[in-house]
């Protein structure tokens, strides 16, 4: 489809002889589609918590959408969360809100053990639908929402607003050129300091550090390297039964992949890609907007050793969340079903690296 594009600031760029013509063609021709071009699209929201308010600010500010309604499990809760962000709508049910004929998209942002729940909901009322990472608790559960998405014929995406960002488009644009030859290892770790919050100390909700944290690593390192051979997991569950500490490894053909996540302390939260030719690395909040560092690696002849030299893009911009609000108001513009940028396929590959790991670490959701 044919869309506006955005172009960024960036860095400077070195114009010595050995950062390769490739990647410095790359820099100054990168556009992204603007937010502000997307067609416009009627959201309502699911849930009344942290990143459904998030939501809530930054698509109204940073792109062409626009948030008519929000639904609760209380019209209390409903009608304080729409007099905080000028909404028109406040349903005292989630029913009341995917039936309600302004609201043309529907933004699922409750706990995990709900999303499978309230995303058949506004698909059976046929309306596309935006679920917040991670999709669903299982692949199981992600399989059953797609199954009656295309019975229904209608738009599903997981939220991993990561995906859509920038910062990550241009380390994938890289990459597509193979200036830097072929991947070895990949690295990405996310840890914050979350134990305590009830919600991730349940397991009938969800909790646990994995589908809160560890999808951000996980789902990074398959948009790049796709599905791995192998996937092997050591970690910790706690006195409640969640995981809060895991380590990932991925085996690729010819490539590794460590993914790690952890809720007892703030980590770097950086992710490296290296390369047989060098580097990328996002040294700050990975699956933030934010800069890259590239660095190429060359051998003097006959010495063995190499000199490297780097160059930093940056992505910074200001929300987030308003690229995968445009996204879905695109896809659904043209009569898609799903997004190239986050397929079905791919989320359900991240589901299933997260259930094979919690089988490792011998963890269950009830019911399962």
């Amino acid at each position: 489809m044919e869309t506006d594009v955005q172009h960024l600031p960036s860095t400077e760029i070195p114009s010595q002889l050995d950062i390769p013509q490739a990647i410095l063609d790359i820099a100054p021709q990168f556009t992204i589609p603007d937010p502000m071009s997307a067609p416009a699209l009627k959201w309502g929201i699911i849930g009344t918590g942290g990143i459904a308010a998030t939501f809530a600010q930054q698509v109204p500010a940073y792109s062409t959408g626009n948030i008519v309604a929000v639904g609760s499990r209380t019209r209390r809760s409903a009608h304080a969360f729409a007099q905080r962000f000028s909404i028109e709508h406040a349903h005292g049910s989630y029913a009341e809100l995917v039936h309600n004929p302004d609201v043309e998209a529907v933004y699922v942002a409750t706990p995990h053990a709900f999303h499978l729940e309230h995303a058949l909901l506004a698909i059976q009322a046929g309306k596309p639908v935006l679920i917040e990472k991670a999709f669903t608790l299982n692949r199981t559960q992600g399989e059953h929402v797609f199954m009656e998405a295309r019975a229904q014929g209608v738009f599903v995406m997981e939220a991993m607003w990561m995906r859509f960002l920038p910062h990550q488009l241009m380390v994938r644009e890289i990459l597509r050129s193979r200036t830097l030859g072929d991947i070895v290892h990949i690295r990405a770790d996310h840890g914050q300091r979350l134990d305590g919050i009830p919600r991730l100390e349940q397991l009938e909700l969800g909790g646990g550090a994995l589908l809160d944290l560890g999808v951000y690593p996980l789902s990074f390192i398959q948009s790049i390297l796709g599905n791995p051979e192998m996937v092997d997991t050591v970690g910790f569950l706690n006195p409640a039964g969640v995981d809060e500490n895991e380590c990932i490894t991925l085996t690729y053909v010819g490539a590794l992949a460590t993914a790690t996540a952890n809720m007892r302390a703030r980590s770097a939260t950086s992710a490296e890609i290296v390369c047989r030719n060098g580097r990328i690395e996002l040294r700050e909040q990975f699956y933030r907007p934010g800069r890259i560092t590239v660095t190429h690696s060359v051998e003097t002849p006959g010495t063995g050793l190499e000199d490297e030299y780097s160059w930093t893009w940056d992505g910074h911009v200001p929300g987030g969340l308003q690229y995968e609000a445009a996204e879905v108001a695109r896809c659904v513009n043209a009569g898609l079903m799903q997004s190239d940028t986050m397929p079905w396929d791919d989320t359900l590959a991240v589901l299933d690296m997260m259930d094979r790991a919690r089988s490792e670490l011998g963890m269950r959701y009830p019911g399962e």
